[in-house]
């Protein structure tokens, strides 16, 4: 298990244009980081295989492929990194795109380099705490024919396993900590993001929907995360069959 000191030694950040890379690189830097830099996607795939980062800040706009294929294939090679997007301002279907392809966040430039470093840090922290509170569950939490394993920071859909990225393991756990509970976007994106977090509450939604894709037979119709309208989101069938 990677601690969160250890995580925080190593970001990959993948930015094509110099000045904006190197200025990004030195805030990090001043916040105790070990950045390893790209300037194209090519570059931070191998860079992503060799050095396995904790972090990923991807621009979306990269020469060669871009910053959503990138995004996929690291995601494919490091299924557990936090991988947060950079977007131009006004870009909405960039920020929605990313979320589908499996980024944790995004930011949107330009940006204050400290919130970059909160964002960070908010999003390792997120990982670090995913084998906590066990209780007496023996590192698993158990709801119909769905298991958390919590130390191993894998899930299942009866002997079926189904990849997570950390943020929607993260989602998963609070929903199935409390399978009666129906949580607001707000009440998700405070406990999975954390207080300070200000961003879209459509990130939720984003989220919840890339679960269902993945744990749902029709996403359409959806038999484990119901939609509490205007509300939020639940476990559907608590109390009736867990």
């Amino acid at each position: 298990m990677i601690t969160l000191s250890e995580q925080q030694a190593k970001v990959l950040l993948v930015e094509d244009e110099v000045p904006i890379r190197k200025f990004i690189a030195i805030n990090l830097q001043r916040s105790n980081f070990t950045v390893l830099e790209a300037a194209d996607g090519e570059t931070a795939i191998e860079l992503a295989r060799q050095f396995n980062p904790a972090a990923v800040i991807l621009d979306v706009m990269l020469p060669g492929i871009d910053g959503f294929e990138v995004c996929m294939q690291i995601r494919k090679i490091l299924p557990q990194v936090a991988i947060i997007m950079l977007t131009a301002r006004g870009e909405d279907m960039d920020k929605i795109m990313g979320l589908e392809l499996g980024a944790d966040d995004y930011m949107v430039k330009p940006f204050n380099p400290l919130e970059l470093v909160a964002r960070i840090r908010a999003n390792l922290r997120k990982l670090a705490s995913i084998p906590t509170e066990l209780g007496n569950n023996k590192n698993c939490i158990h709801y119909r024919e769905l298991t958390l394993d919590l130390e191993g920071q894998r899930f299942f859909k009866g002997k079926l396993e189904i990849e997570l990225t950390p943020t929607e393991f993260a989602i998963m756990k609070l929903l199935m900590n409390k399978p009666s509970k129906a949580f607001t976007r707000n009440e998700i994106m405070n406990h999975v993001w954390g207080q300070n977090y200000f961003g879209d509450l459509k990130t939720v939604d984003v989220h919840i929907r890339r679960i269902r894709e993945k744990l749902e037979d029709d996403p359409s119709s959806p038999q484990w995360i119901e939609t509490v309208w205007g509300y939020g989101y639940r476990l559907k069938g608590a109390g009736k069959n867990v």
